[in-house]
């Protein structure tokens, strides 16, 4: 893993990276909180980069895009690539201060130690993900990005069958919960995921 001392990062100029991570069930509003943030650092004058799974083609193969349809171009990225992979391809990086990655439960568990090299070069990293799963497991390299983080929101949705607070996702098959042996991952939106609260989210079996 990529390390910089506080002396390096002092002599070459580095401010301090950060590392925060939004996170929730689906429809919670991460990828809106993300664009918020990004907005607010662009108004401040900063420079920044943003990316995306390939697998993410909901809206739009190229952009990031919430469920209202706000869009943010972006690049993107295949599920697994190491930290010099980045570097060499997206050279802006380096002139960047704010990096931000949305759909991050797509991504390989090499992640976190991705967003931690880009945190040691100074840089303030923004990433959105879903922590847990349909099957209400934590969710690929989410877990360890929230113990790294130096910041975490985590946001609540509104539950499709009662209307309380909403932490987990429900996956439908046919309006009825997918069996526990389907897979992890399956893109997909209203017509196949329901936020629900933990005494509606029927645990699939």
């Amino acid at each position: 893993m990529l390390t910089f001392s506080i002396n390096q990062r002092e002599k070459e100029g580095r401010m301090a990276g950060r590392l925060e991570v939004i996170t929730g069930p689906m429809y919670a509003g991460k990828t809106e909180e993300l664009l918020r943030r990004v907005q607010r650092c662009r108004i401040a004058g900063k420079m920044v980069v943003a990316f995306k799974p390939g697998i993410d083609t909901r809206y739009s193969p190229t952009n990031i895009v919430t469920h209202n349809q706000r869009e943010l171009p972006c690049w993107v990225l295949p599920r697994d690539f190491s930290f010099t992979d980045l570097i060499v391809r997206y050279p802006e990086i380096k002139k960047a201060e704010v990096i931000a990655f949305d759909e991050a439960q797509f991504f390989g568990l090499q992640f976190p130690e991705i967003c931690e090299g880009l945190v040691e070069m100074g840089k303030r990293v923004i990433v959105a993900g879903l922590d847990l799963d349909f099957k209400g497991d934590p969710f690929g390299p989410i877990p360890n990005l929230l113990a790294l983080a130096d910041e975490v929101l985590k946001l609540t949705a509104v539950c499709q069958k009662c209307g309380n607070l909403a932490t987990r996702t429900q996956r439908l098959i046919g309006g009825k919960p997918a069996p526990k042996n389907a897979p992890v991952i399956q893109v997909g939106g209203k017509e196949t995921y329901e936020a629900r609260c933990r005494d509606c989210w029927e645990k699939p079996t």
